[in-house]
């Protein structure tokens, strides 16, 4: 009866993310039926990224904590906070192991390290476990994304060969200005709501849960729209790109499972972080690395081989935590 089960357990968490998949497959015919292109991408990640998401983040903390929960999960913040230290550290050695060229190694070690915890994360989280997984979730994507915006940013620069001679800027002020974006500022706000215990009105909490629930049929819509525009055929599967894939699907869940045997945090916790540190690129790598000059087809190529690569992933990921 157990194994039973257990397998219609993992039956059910498939499906829900082949649904996902479906999505993505969705905004993937449309662009080809010409009906979404680079422009609807992009005004679908802006409405994700400074509307759907920070009210997203909002709620996430508005309804889903109370002050003493909160206080008594933060305490795990450590297990993820320790493992992308860890998995960067790895990827630099990695990095010189595989003879990343020069004009890639910033590249590189970011897709290494950072996961794609919210719109891949977030709705895969939320098909295996369910709302009880979000609090978890966004606790790893707290560090992910304090990772990404401050050092990331700074390692896709430095990648810019025509400005190699240039230092790339990483002051106070362009940190802060990273870390406030609008869906960490989401973020902030619904902790400060929630920690000072303000009570939210009801028309302000539907208004908010209209625009959140766009946040991520959109973000999958964005995920199939880059996938056409870059073209299959196009996609270079390099000692490089593989690398990443390494980083992504072997070495950050390892590193988790096995800081965990130091760090013990609740089992539904720990299961949740797995799965966020195995998740694919950046969706916004391909973006960043063409804005600071960087290599963006090594960029698009490794973002895509890993958002296929993971339909495969998962059912071994599932297995660890089933």
């Amino acid at each position: 009866r157990t194994k039973r089960k257990r397998r219609q357990g993992l039956l059910e968490a498939y499906l829900n993310i082949l649904v996902i998949f479906a999505v993505m497959l969705v905004g993937y015919v449309l662009t080809w039926r010409k009906w979404f292109d680079n422009h609807i991408a992009d005004v679908f990640s802006k409405l994700v990224l400074n509307i759907a998401l920070p009210l997203n983040m909002f709620l996430n903390m508005t309804e889903r904590f109370t002050k003493a929960e909160f206080l008594e999960l933060f305490r795990g913040i450590l297990l993820p906070a320790l493992s992308i230290v860890i998995t960067y550290l790895i990827s630099i050695g990695y990095a010189k192991l595989i003879k990343v060229p020069i004009g890639r190694q910033g590249a590189f070690r970011v897709m290494f390290t950072a996961s794609n915890t919210i719109f891949m994360g977030l709705p895969v989280n939320i098909a295996v476990f369910g709302e009880k997984a979000i609090p978890y979730a966004l606790l790893y994507y707290i560090c992910n994304t304090t990772f990404f915006f401050t050092i990331g940013i700074y390692l896709i620069q430095r990648d810019n060969l025509t400005a190699h001679h240039t230092p790339p800027s990483f002051s106070f002020r362009f940190i802060v200005r990273k870390l406030l974006s609008p869906a960490l500022l989401g973020f902030f706000i619904g902790l400060c709501w929630m920690l000072l215990e303000i009570p939210l009105a009801a028309p302000l909490r539907d208004f908010a849960h209209y625009l959140s629930q766009l946040t991520t049929p959109l973000s999958l819509f964005v995920i199939g729209i880059i996938i056409y525009q870059t073209g299959l055929k196009n996609l270079t599967l390099d000692k490089d790109t593989i690398g990443v894939l390494v980083g992504r699907y072997l070495v950050s869940p390892l590193v988790i499972i096995l800081l965990s045997k130091v760090i013990p945090v609740p089992t539904l916790m720990l299961n949740v972080f797995i799965l966020q540190s195995a998740m694919p690129v950046q969706n916004s790598m391909p973006i960043l690395a063409k804005g600071y000059g960087a290599d963006e087809t090594f960029a698009t190529s490794s973002l895509v081989y890993s958002i296929v690569g993971y339909l495969f992933v998962i059912l071994v990921l599932l297995q660890v935590i089933y």
